[in-house]
């Protein structure tokens, strides 16, 4: 369901830490992220569940508003969704009980320092987390580090075209929306990032995501100086840019997204 920015905008924080920053933009917004259907629908999900065998135990990391919780949950032993946001976190355990849920639990923290033991899962799932980090090289360490031997994880997330044009207006768009975001990577950063870790890949699915402007920075209650400066600087672009975006007089886009499919190494 679309939002629009006539709601009450949020005011750029000062002087806080990116992981407080972090929570103070999605925390107030866990509702949203919830119920919003670009993160609750997807084939994305349906493939990185795809990854679990039953009874298998599950880390969502980053699991954000936990739809990728509630689908692993039909096929896992046991779930753990993971979040910086506590506020997030009593979302998603509304959620489930709504759902009746029961093989679902909650801990909170980053991504970088996992307080779990080495070998603890059997899949590491994470979708739409990792462009937050402050460390992603050390996020994708510590998700190998809690995998058992011949574990497979899987990291769906929006990445960043190879074109340097296109990368530089596509973070910028980003950073805007969202003064938390830290970085979409390319497929190729994400490759070496993953084997850098200890993993090989077994696969990358290429995707686009269609993004309503309105719905997009709706979810973040972006502030009207920032909307405007959005909308400013699509209509500015080039026209090879505007193509790739696929950008819409309404500033509706298109980004492109992946699935990493890995095993432990």
């Amino acid at each position: 369901m679309s939002q629009t920015s006539t709601q009450e905008e949020q005011t750029p924080p000062q002087g806080v830490g990116h992981d407080a920053l972090v929570v103070q933009q999605f925390g107030t917004q866990a509702s949203a992220y919830v119920a919003s259907l670009t993160h609750a629908g997807g084939d994305d999900i349906g493939q990185l569940a795809a990854l679990i065998a039953p009874g298998a135990k599950v880390l969502d990391l980053g699991c954000g508003g936990g739809h990728v919780s509630y689908a692993a949950a039909a096929i896992a032993g046991s779930v753990t969704a993971y979040d910086l946001s506590s506020d997030m976190l009593a979302a998603v355990r509304a959620e489930a009980a709504k759902r009746g849920i029961g093989n679902l639990t909650t801990v909170q923290g980053p991504a970088e320092t996992l307080p779990f033991p080495d070998a603890s899962f059997d899949v590491v799932l994470c979708r739409y987390s990792a462009h937050h980090w402050q460390d992603v090289r050390q996020g994708v360490r510590e998700a190998r580090r809690v995998l058992k031997p011949n574990g497979v994880a899987g990291f769906a997330d929006a990445i960043a075209p190879e074109s340097a044009v296109l990368d530089t207006f596509l973070q910028t768009f980003e950073m805007l929306r969202d003064p938390s975001h830290v970085r979409d990577y390319t497929a190729a950063e994400w490759v070496a990032i993953a084997s850098e870790a200890g993993f090989g890949l077994t696969g990358v699915t290429r995707r686009r995501l269609w993004l309503d402007f309105d719905s997009w920075i709706g979810r973040m209650r972006t502030p009207k100086v920032f909307v405007d400066a959005i909308r400013a600087l699509q209509a500015a672009v080039s026209d090879p840019v505007r193509a790739h975006f696929e950008v819409q007089p309404n500033g509706t886009f298109t980004i492109d997204t992946a699935v990493f499919e890995l095993k432990a190494l």
